[in-house]
This record gives C-alpha cells, sequence and structure tokens, in this order.
C-alpha cells in the first residue's frame, strides 16, 4: 500500500512538472512570436512595451489587493527614498532590456534573437564577477568562451542577419547582465521585504514606464501621434483591434512572470534553468518551420556550442548548491533568455510562503 502511495505521488509529481513547464513554454515561446508578429505591422515597439508594463502593473496591483483581502495582511510598501535609491536602476536597466529587445524584432529573426539573447548569461557572469556575486574559477572562464565562441559561429555569414537588429539586441542582452545583477542584489535585500516577484513586478512597472518614455517620445513620438492606427485613427474598429492585440502582449507578458514563478515554488530553479535549454532549442525549431528562418549547418554548431556553455553553467550551479548543502539562492540567473518581468522568487520560509503560492496557483486554473 505504501509502495503505491509513493508511486501515485511521484506520478502526480511528474505531471504538475510537466504541466507547469508546458506552461512557461506557452507564455515564452507565446510572447517571442507575438513580438515579431505585432511588429510586422505596428512599428511602435517602444509604445508596445510601455502598453504592457501598464498592463502588468495593473494585474500586479489586482494581485496584491487579492492576496491581501485573503490573508488579512498588508503588502509591502517601499519609502519614497528606498524606492529611487534602491529600486530605481534595477527598473532603468529592466526598462532598457525589454525595450531594445522588443525593439530589434523590427530587423532580427526569431531564431538570431533567440540565439544572441542567450547570451545574457555571459554578461550576467561579468557582472556577477564585477560585483563580487561570483568568484573567478576556470570553470566560469569555459562558460564564457563556450558562449561568446557560439554566438561568433551563429551569426557567422548568416543569410539573414542584421547588424542593426543585432546591435539592439546585443545591447540588451549586455543591459540584461547589469539588470540581472541589480535585480539580484535587490532581492537579496531582506529589509526591502521584495522576495515575492509579485511584489518586485508591482514597484518595478512605474519607474520602468518613465525610464523608457523618453526613448519613446525620441524616437517613436512624432510618428505615433500621426499615425492612422492609434491618435490619428479613423476606423474605430481598426483602433480596437490593434488595442487588443496590445493588451494582449501585456497578458503573456504577466503569464510568463506568474508561470516562472509557479515551476520555480513547485519544483527548483534549476527545472527553470534546464527547461530555459529545451526552450531556446523549441523555439529555434518554430521559427525555422512556421517563419521560414534560415538556419546553416555552421549557425546549429554555433548554437549547440552555446548551448553547452549555459549547460555547464547550470552543473556548476547545481554542484554549488550541494557543496553548500542547500540552493543556492538567486545564483546563475539569465539561463533563460528571455525572462522579460520576473525574477525567480527567492527562497523564503514555508510559512510566509503557503498563502501566496496558494493564491498564484489558483490564479492559474
Amino acid at each position: 500500500m505504501g509502495r503505491w502511495v509513493l508511486d501515485v505521488a511521484f506520478v502526480w509529481k511528474a505531471v504538475l512538472t510537466l504541466g507547469l513547464v508546458l506552461l512557461y513554454y506557452c507564455f515564452s515561446i507565446g510572447i517571442t512570436f507575438y513580438n515579431k508578429w505585432l511588429t510586422k505591422s505596428f512599428h511602435f515597439p517602444l509604445f508596445m512595451t510601455m502598453l504592457h508594463l501598464a498592463v502588468i502593473f495593473l494585474f500586479s496591483a489586482l494581485s496584491r489587493a487579492l492576496v491581501q483581502c485573503s490573508s488579512h495582511r498588508a503588502r509591502v510598501v517601499l519609502s519614497w527614498t528606498d524606492y529611487l535609491r534602491r529600486v530605481a536602476p534595477t527598473a532603468l536597466a529592466t526598462a532598457l532590456d525589454v525595450g531594445l529587445s522588443n525593439w530589434s524584432f523590427l530587423y532580427i529573426t526569431v531564431s538570431l534573437y533567440t540565439m544572441t539573447k542567450s547570451s545574457a548569461v555571459l554578461f550576467i557572469l561579468i557582472f556577477s564577477l564585477i560585483f563580487k556575486l561570483e568568484e573567478l574559477r576556470a570553470a566560469l572562464v569555459l562558460v564564457v568562451l563556450l558562449i561568446a565562441g557560439g554566438l561568433f559561429m551563429f551569426t557567422y555569414k548568416s543569410t539573414q542577419f542584421n547588424m542593426e537588429g543585432f546591435a539592439l539586441v546585443l545591447g540588451a542582452s549586455f543591459i540584461g547582465g547589469i539588470r540581472w545583477t541589480l535585480t539580484q542584489m535587490l532581492l537579496q535585500k531582506a529589509e526591502l521585504g521584495l522576495q515575492n516577484p509579485i511584489d518586485t513586478m508591482f514597484h518595478l512597472q512605474p519607474l520602468m514606464f518613465l525610464g523608457l518614455f523618453p526613448l519613446f517620445a525620441v524616437f517613436e513620438g512624432l510618428h505615433l501621434s500621426t499615425s492612422e492606427k492609434i491618435f490619428r485613427f479613423q476606423d474605430t474598429g481598426l483602433l480596437l483591434r490593434v488595442l487588443g492585440s496590445l493588451f494582449l502582449g501585456g497578458i503573456l507578458a504577466f503569464g510568463l512572470g506568474f508561470s516562472e514563478f509557479l515551476l520555480v515554488s513547485r519544483t527548483s530553479s534549476l527545472t527553470l534553468s534546464i527547461a530555459g535549454i529545451f526552450k531556446e532549442v523549441c523555439t529555434l525549431l518554430l521559427a525555422a518551420h512556421l517563419l521560414g528562418d534560415q538556419i546553416s549547418l555552421l549557425n546549429w554548431l554555433g548554437f549547440a556550442l552555446c548551448l553547452s556553455g549555459i549547460s555547464l553553467h547550470v552543473a556548476l550551479k547545481t554542484l554549488h548548491s550541494r557543496g553548500n548543502g542547500g540552493p543556492e539562492p538567486l545564483k546563475g540567473l539569465g539561463s533563460s533568455p528571455d525572462l522579460e518581468l520576473l525574477l525567480r522568487s527567492s527562497q523564503q520560509d514555508e510559512e510566509d510562503n503557503e498563502e501566496e503560492e496558494y493564491f498564484v496557483a489558483q490564479g492559474q486554473q
């Protein structure tokens, strides 16, 4: 009887993990192809990103209100001093990372975007070393060389290579290294109380919106104000379809954050890292099949080399975690290339997390 119960528990956990991974894939891969699809007809990626941020803030605020009503405990609200000093740098870096990533879809293919974004772990490692969040080891140097070499091979003589788009997404990956390092430092400050990703999203979105607004005003403001799709619309039906499409992207972005949190809270950050590796392969295969992206044998070898570097990084995280006798909090971020909105949740004690995780789980049903 006991054996049967253990088998059922194992099967249930495996099915739950598979379901959470598939949910994460749907949102993560979905938002990548959504961004590429929308930018083909709507050439205002910065405005699109800002509207997504507004939707995410709205859903985050609603989630916090529901959690507060159900738990009868007030959610954390930072003072203006902490908000501007501690959160603003992270918010600005995150806004630039997301904004430049979406901007690059005007010029490059999904496959080139996916491959280049995978290099974010390279910059994360570099900035982790600069801020002394990681120790310099020979294995980390090997990880950097594998990822850098793979990126070079993937872009070398690519038939669909575009320098402008590549520069945008590479810049986003570079800023992403700063972003995740700052986010790690932000979440490790226990006194701020931002360990829960919903609270983090709620506090980040307004400053991200304001940080992206000057860039939007310079590059898109005038064109958008004269566009017949938005401000000078003549067809109400077209306007509603455009706004509906933009709102859908915000839902996908928020769902991506929720699915990541669910996957980590119910399994581990290692599961998310491994799932992220296979997700990149799925994205490239779908891009080649659905969008006709041309990927040569050399490009595939470069991608395999890059994935080898990421896999080695994941393995090093696992060994380091086991060597310390427990999970390593918040180190080695970025093995999933398009974490558009959330950092995976830091480990909190079980009592503090029970009600919040229950709410998140219910919100996905």
